[in-house]
């Protein structure tokens, strides 16, 4: 149906961009990409910054933000950034004019304000654009390689007028995720460059990767509409992990269910150049796998050894839960990592037990496929994201429209449309479902994040925030924070995949929690091939290189931590069951 990719046959402009959801393999296609052009003889620079970057694990080299030359290939330059320290220095950057000058209290406002997602990609974002403004960088490598690309809100947000002016530096539209940008207004024009070499398709081509699964695809789709729409169209589309051949009962189920997902790939990615590249059942790690990964199917089975006797059930989970009269239970992790399955069957579990159960998620998706037996007990409710969110924009705008002029409007249309926005609108739908444990447990499929809850915590912010609509500050929101952190009430579950950068981002949202004091003691490693006892060769191997990442949830959560098999049927009712 598409194309194998043909690394040999394939035209390279100068600046290539992979990006993708996390965990779809785009440092890796990124890092043989490298290796193959610097074989070639091409002067090669490979810039990272993705915050759960394993560079220095592939090159097994000790990296820096400068650039270090890769000791077996002359020709290949990488650098690692790290966007949190980015973010942290940019952040200072900032605050560091105002401290001593005003209350603490507006400080640590600030702060928070700054450690937002977006605040991260502006930091990565001011990082990389040296390498493609800079002509000394230009003139030394003949192709420049990124590892993660700006995506297209932060592109947006950097053309817009307002970003610029004195409205961000005063900040009177309430809490942004995107923080202030006055600390880079020096850099405006360098910005303007960067967004016209992307759009360049002599001089860019901007690669996404997806794996052969809904999810990854559907994001891929997204972030190829938003480039789009800002006129970047040199854009092509790699799906990597794709299973060719099958000979056991959950290959065969992998097989028909990725076939399936190239059938029926989203429409807004017809019209890109779309290859594949086979799933390669090993990490790609070390030099040699690098060479070998645009023209080799080999089979390494890792030696890794499990560091625990027994690997858990989420029935554990359930057990612990009910013991403990838990309340409000979140499951929480990136997208398609199965939290909402996770979610339903924690609650068809309580549920077995002769507890009250009220379920609820933001996935219209699983709204409608999670009809439970009504005999379980299990009230079913469905939080309309899209519907929240419309429903805030306009309450926002509507009363921008009073007081601010179109340019500032274009600023606060652009910042609704960000991650944390969404977040927010949502936050008042949360409460009133959480207000609902008084007399049942409430099961929730994602949650807002720490940083989110922190933001609002901040009495500055979150009155700002609420002027933003309404003016309403209802009780079930009042009261929503103090029911999150007592631990008593709250669990939050973290589910997350056995592979490096779900677990990296999981990691990530742990540290979030913990800042806004939630607590969050067991983790869910969802779709394990490893827990599976597959026969399939390619799967098999798959599955030893999971060993290292179970090894690494089990030393975070303490072993407080369970694992669920890879299944080929799509749960749902009393299925659920076979998940415990």
């Amino acid at each position: 149906m598409f194309k194998e990719f043909d690394i040999n046959n394939f035209n390279f402009t100068k600046y290539l961009f992979f990006t993708g959801k996390g965990g779809v393999g785009k440092t890796s296609v990124a890092c043989a990409t490298a290796v193959y052009l610097a074989d070639k003889g091409k002067s090669v620079m490979l810039v990272s910054t993705d915050p759960a970057s394993n560079l220095q694990d592939v090159f097994d080299t000790e990296l820096d933000n400068k650039g270090v030359r890769i000791k077996d290939i002359p020709n290949l330059v990488v650098a690692n950034f790290d966007p949190l320290k980015a973010a942290e220095e940019y952040r200072e950057n900032v605050i560091a004019p105002y401290r001593g000058k005003l209350p603490q209290a507006i400080i640590d406002n600030m702060e928070e304000q700054l450690s937002g997602s977006c605040t991260v990609e502006i930091a990565a974002f001011n990082e990389f654009t040296n390498f493609i403004t800079d002509k000394t960088v230009s003139d030394k490598f003949d192709n420049i390689i990124f590892d993660t690309a700006p995506t297209g809100h932060t592109i947006r947000m950097l053309q817009l007028p307002s970003a610029w002016s004195n409205f961000i530096k005063d900040n009177t539209h309430g809490a942004s995720c995107l923080g202030q940008l006055a600390g880079l207004e020096d850099k405006k024009e360098m910005y303007k460059k960067a967004v016209r070499t992307l759009a360049d398709n002599e001089k860019t081509t901007l690669i996404l990767v997806a794996r052969p699964d809904k999810s990854p695809l559907v994001e891929a789709e997204r972030a190829s509409n938003e480039l789009k729409d800002l006129q970047i169209k040199n854009q092509l589309l790699i799906i990597n992990g794709v299973l060719k051949g099958e000979d056991d009962k959950l290959s065969e189920g992998i097989f028909i269910k990725q076939e399936g997902a190239l059938k029926n790939i989203p429409k807004g990615l017809n019209d890109l150049d779309i290859f594949t590249i086979s799933l390669r059942p090993y990490n790609v790690t070390g030099i040699k796998n690098l060479r070998l990964f645009f023209n080799s199917d080999i089979v390494n089975i890792s030696s890794d050894i499990l560091k625990v006797k027994s690997l858990g059930k989420l029935n554990d989970v359930i057990e612990d839960l009910y013991k403990e009269n838990k309340k409000v239970i979140f499951t929480m992790g990136k997208g398609g990592v199965g939290k909402t399955t996770i979610a339903a069957t924690i609650a068809l579990g309580l549920s077995k037990k002769g507890k009250k159960v009220h379920l609820t998620t933001t996935d219209p998706a699983a709204h409608l496929k999670l009809v439970l037996d009504q005999s379980c007990g299990i009230t079913l409710s469905h939080i309309d994201e899209k519907e929240e969110l419309k429903k805030y924009q306009e309450e926002v705008l509507s009363k921008a429209r009073e007081n601010m002029s179109e340019e500032d409007i274009e600023y606060i249309e652009e910042d609704l449309r960000s991650p944390c926005t969404q977040e927010i609108a949502v936050f008042r739908a949360f409460a009133e479902i959480v207000k609902k444990c008084e007399d049942e447990v409430v099961v929730i499929d994602t949650a807002p994040t720490g940083h989110t809850l922190l933001l609002l915590d901040s009495t500055q912010s979150y009155n700002k925030e609420i002027a933003r609509s309404n003016g309403d500050i209802p009780d079930s929101v009042r009261e929503l924070l103090p029911k999150l952190r007592d631990k008593d009430k709250t669990e939050v579950i973290i589910v997350t995949l056995p592979e490096t950068t779900p677990v990296y981002e999981s990691m990530r949202l742990k540290e979030d929690l913990d800042r806004a004091k939630i607590n969050s003691k067991w983790w869910v490693i969802n779709s394990s091939l490893y827990a599976a006892n597959t026969t399939n060769i390619i799967l098999k191997a798959k599955a030893s290189h999971e060993i290292e990442w179970i090894n690494k949830v089990n030393e975070i959560s303490k072993g407080c931590f369970a694992v669920v098999e890879w299944k080929l049927e799509e749960l749902k009712g009393n299925k659920l069951i076979d998940l415990l």
